[in-house]
């Protein structure tokens, strides 16, 4: 999911035109995007969607309101539905919150007749989540992905956004969080929808630390994401060599060999048998 396009709850005229756009999945949103009076409002028009939702491709997500608000059992009741697969949780901050969360879910699952297991996405927007966010990420078998909330986790800290060390640290410590899982890890909003330079600085930058997507608070910031996160020529053919030389190499009984110079062993053929993989699945190479 290299990007994933948040679109509030309380406007279900966007819902088939955030469908029919470019993102890989579409986020909407019953926690920030609406305001308290229109919560239940929100709620019943994604309840509504879900239920009628048309056969597509993309990832459906919903950010749900915090389990400590009294929204939290109500949004679970309406959208935990066929159409759903993944919900995104905000501010979880021990492991019991997250196991309580998908103890939450599989009720709705049973009481909404959903057979496939909706998953979690998981935010890191507090510092104890920070501090906790491989505990986060290991509690349940629901749990897909961690995603870096820096709007919260900064502005009630008093750390500036544009803070690049501070930005750095996070994203790198998230990562290793995730990667401790076995679990993706998703880079957060970029509130300046103006200045795409920074969005693809950014972007480009959490993919280098190996985050699979960002998200998209506007649908002009969809095409940025796409193509931070897609392997690029250079990437795909050094990966193809690799690959091709794996086979090679293993034939020999080889455990390392070279490739363009490079010393290549099991760690980098993981990588470029991933490269490869992205690469068919976005149509860039032909399936082997």
């Amino acid at each position: 999911m290299r990007s994933k396009l948040f679109v509030p709850g309380s406007r279900p005229e966007l819902f088939a035109k955030a469908l029919a756009g470019p993102a890989d999945g579409i986020s909407i949103d019953l926690e920030d995007a609406v305001v308290e009076d229109r919560k239940a409002e929100a709620r019943a028009h994604v309840r509504d969607w879900l239920r009628a939702a048309p056969v597509h491709d993309k990832l459906i997500i919903v950010r749900v309101n915090a389990m400590d608000t009294p929204h939290f059992e109500a949004d679970l009741a309406a959208i935990v539905q066929p159409g759903l697969h993944v919900l995104n949780l905000p501010k979880p901050n021990t492991a019991d919150e997250v196991r309580a969360a998908s103890e939450a879910i599989a009720r709705a699952e049973r009481a909404n007749g959903v057979e496939k297991p909706v998953r979690l996405l998981l935010n890191i927007e507090t510092p104890r989540a920070l501090r906790e966010a491989a505990v986060l990420a290991c509690a349940d078998p629901r749990v897909m992905g961690l995603q870096v909330g820096l709007g919260d986790l900064f502005e009630n800290h008093a750390i500036h956004r544009r803070e690049m060390a501070a930005v750095h640290h996070v994203l790198l410590m998230v990562r290793f969080a995730a990667a401790e899982a076995g679990v993706e890890a998703y880079d957060g909003a970029y509130a300046d929808v103006r200045d795409t330079a920074g969005y693809l600085e950014e972007a480009r930058f959490a993919r280098r630390l190996g985050f699979a997507g960002k998200s998209c608070i506007h649908p002009s910031q969809v095409p940025l994401a796409n193509e931070a996160f897609r392997p690029d020529d250079e990437e795909i053919a050094h990966a193809l060599r690799v690959v091709q030389a794996a086979r090679l190499a293993e034939a020999d009984g080889a455990g390392a060999w070279l490739v363009d110079g490079r010393m290549i062993d099991k760690p980098f053929l993981l990588r470029a048998r991933a490269i490869v993989a992205t690469a068919e699945r976005l149509g860039l190479v032909p399936h082997a």
